[in-house]
Parts: C-alpha cells; structure tokens; sequence
C-alpha cells in the first residue's frame, strides 16, 4: 500500500502536473487511511487485499471522530482517485471507492465583507509609507481580480499587462486564466511597484516577484495573512475575515450587481459551475429590486403600513 501511494503521488506531480499542495493534501488523506487500516490490522496491507466492509467502517470512523462533512468527502475524493489509479496500474481489479457515498451536508454561505467593508479595509494602509502603499496595492489586487492568496504571492512582473488590464493567473492544477486589473487596482499596483524593493539575488533571476517584503524577496502567504489580521484590527472589521474572504466578496459583489454567473465562474477559474453557484446567495433587496424593474405586474411603490 505505501509503495502503491508513492507511485500515485508521483503520478501526480508528473501526469497531472499537480500542485504541491494538492499533492500535500492527497498524501495526507492517505496516510489517514494507512495509519487506520495499521491500527485494525496491525500491518499494512495491499490495495488488492482491503475490504469494501474495511472501508465502510473506515467513513465510519471518520463521522465517529466528528471530522467535518467536507473533510470527509475530500477524504473519500481522495480515496476514489487512489484506486482509480490502482485499477488503472492493475493493482487492483476493482475501484471499491467508487460506492462510497459523500456524507449529505448543506453548503455553508462563505462569509464576506459589504461593499461599504471593502472600501474601508481598501483605505486602511498608509499611503505614506513603503508597507502601506505595498499593502493597499495587494488588497485591490486581490479583491479586483478574486485571486486566491497563492495565486497573489505567486504574481511575477511578466505576468502584468497595464495596457490591456489584466493579469495571468497560475491557479490550482497551475491552469492559467486571465484576472482583470481594475482603474484603482492598476494605480495602486504602478505606485508599489515604483518603489518596490528587489533583492540582489532576484535581480538576478528572470521572473521578479511582484510582492516582495522588506528584504525585497518574494512575500508568503502567511505574511499576507498577517498584514490583513492588522488591518482588520485598525477598521475593526469582522475577524472571520480572511485573504479568501476578498475572493469571496469579489464574487458576491459581481453577481449582486448582474454579472452572470457563467462569466463569473471563468473568472474566478472555477472547473464546475456548481461551485460557483454557492454566491448567489443575492440579499432580498437586490432580489426586490430586480423584480420591481423587470415584472409588469411589480408594485410602483414599495408597501408601507401607516
């Protein structure tokens, strides 16, 4: 089983062109797994001698232990993907994942900031210093293009095209799509980089990162994570809020306001648009107000009791 494990992580990184990070989590999911199945049987054994009454009282195990709904079904993802490659590799005859049933869970509201909460967060850095103006440039970023924390860090200047206002965007599975650069996103990103700071080693290399922290090399996901974490305490804006959550609002501010859903999904690089679908979550008053422009038999005025 270990054996079999390594081969189908390789396969990943060489066929699948798979990111680290999704190699991380599928080698997490099934290590989970190995140390299960050594924990029943007292060994490790073969894909071609596990049981699907193994499995079943493995998801059993996982609900047992109270892991959540989508932790789990990211784990039997995992696990049908694992033996699909074993079938394929002839390790196995039968793809026994493939019965096991996502546990039924209903799909949470992703959390995410107003548009009155955007402009407050977006005004909160200093436009007087050299943190300040990098700061403000990396949260219109992110919130004009959706991108997604790693997708920001990842940015290098060839990457950057002002005269046609986009971005190219290396996202999961390193697909690429195209971001759009807004007028304010454009402007903050030209002052940053006019003062942005390089070291002499990446002076030296082709790409330049276009975030780079006080060192002049590249800036991580985690200091992003903490640079938003101050901001927030300064604006005293909701501390659920997370670099995700910019994504998040991004795309509920887009739908809110008429985009259609299909050219949302492109932008944000979703592969499904069931996943996309979780923004529409449109408040009332935009659904009322939608209605009362589009149906002939709409009320002029509003109902007000006296």
């Amino acid at each position: 089983m270990q054996s079999a494990i390594v081969r189908f992580l390789q396969y990943l990184v060489v066929e699948r062109n798979a990111s680290e990070l999704t190699v991380k989590s599928y080698r997490e999911d099934l290590t989970a797994l190995l140390e299960y199945l050594q924990q029943v049987r007292r060994r490790i054994p073969p894909p071609d001698s596990v049981s699907m009454p193994e499995l079943r009282a493995y998801v059993s195990a996982l609900h047992e232990a109270q892991y959540a709904p989508s932790t789990i079904a990211r784990r039997l993802a995992s696990l049908r993907s694992f033996y699909r490659f074993c079938q394929r590799e002839e390790l196995v005859q039968v793809n026994l994942a493939k019965a096991l049933r996502n546990p039924r869970s209903g799909r949470n509201l992703p959390h995410f900031l107003t548009t009155d909460d955007m402009e407050r967060l977006l005004s909160a850095p200093s436009p007087d210093e050299p943190a300040g103006i990098r700061d403000r440039a990396i949260l219109e970023v992110t919130y004009s293009g959706g991108l997604r924390v790693s997708e920001l860090v990842g940015l290098n200047d060839s990457d950057v095209d002002f005269s046609e206002g986009v971005l190219v965007i290396r996202g999961k599975g390193r697909k690429e799509r195209l971001a759009l650069l807004g007028s304010y996103a454009a402007a903050a990103l030209k002052e940053w980089l006019r003062i942005r700071i390089l070291a002499r080693e990446v002076e030296e290399e082709p790409e330049w990162p276009i975030f780079t922290n006080r060192y002049g090399t590249r800036l991580t996901t985690r200091s992003v994570g903490r640079m938003l974490e101050k901001y927030l305490k300064i604006t005293g804006l909701d501390r659920r809020t997370s670099p995700h959550t910019l994504r998040h609002s991004f795309a509920t501010h887009l739908l809110d306001r008429g985009a259609d859903i299909r050219s949302v999904q492109e932008l944000l690089g979703h592969k499904s648009l069931e996943t996309t679908q979780i923004y529409t979550h449109l408040t009332t008053s935009v659904l009322l107000d939608v209605y009362e422009k589009a149906h002939p038999r709409a009320r002029k005025e509003r109902f007000r009791p006296e």
